[in-house]
């Protein structure tokens, strides 16, 4: 059973115990009344007046509902709390495990441009920076002649790093998956 469920079946039962409440007093009265006629108009019996009866009973019966109808309340707003939480839970969860798979990338990407000379690291860094970067702009952001940047590119290929895909007269250049 669900928290709204258990909730709503709490208020019901509280307001039952009200009524029984309300009945039980009624009925109190109406006896300490028959009771007072009986005894021909005199309100002491035993020592006692019958007005002053004790109230505990009420008290707890007030108590008793005051609990219940509390807890069914609670219950019953407690699940769109609960579900709040829940998806606040796994829109957290869902940014921390992005996070840490860009940080693996990078450790990965880091672990290796140690094994690139630096003509390598350089354009392998411009790549990543801008996937589909046009071979003329990656000659530019590196500061490397076109037949030097050709020779980088051809050897980053070969290694399975970048691939060159035909732009008009010009290339663009991506960064494989799994790098």
């Amino acid at each position: 059973m669900n928290n709204k469920v258990l909730g709503m079946v709490l208020i019901l039962l509280a307001v039952g115990f009200i009524a029984a409440l309300v009945i039980f007093k009624i009925q109190v009265n109406d006896l300490t009344e028959s009771l007072m006629i009986q005894s021909g108009g005199s309100c002491i019996q035993d020592g006692k007046c019958l007005h002053e009866q004790s109230n505990i009973p009420m008290y707890l019966g007030l108590g008793v509902i005051l609990v219940t109808l509390v807890l069914g309340v609670y219950l019953l707003f407690f699940e769109r709390g609960q579900k709040y939480i829940e998806k606040t839970h796994k829109e957290l969860i869902g940014t921390l495990e992005k996070a840490e798979k860009s940080r693996d990338e990078d450790e990965r990407f880091d672990i290796l441009l140690k094994g690139l000379d630096d003509y390598e690291k350089k354009a392998l860094v411009e790549v990543k920076k801008q996937p589909g970067i046009m071979q003329n702009t990656l000659r530019l952001r590196t500061d490397m002649s076109k037949a030097k940047l050709s020779i980088v590119l051809t050897e980053l290929e070969r290694r399975g790093l970048v691939k060159k895909i035909s732009s008009g007269k010009t290339n663009k250049i991506y960064l494989k998956i799994g790098v």
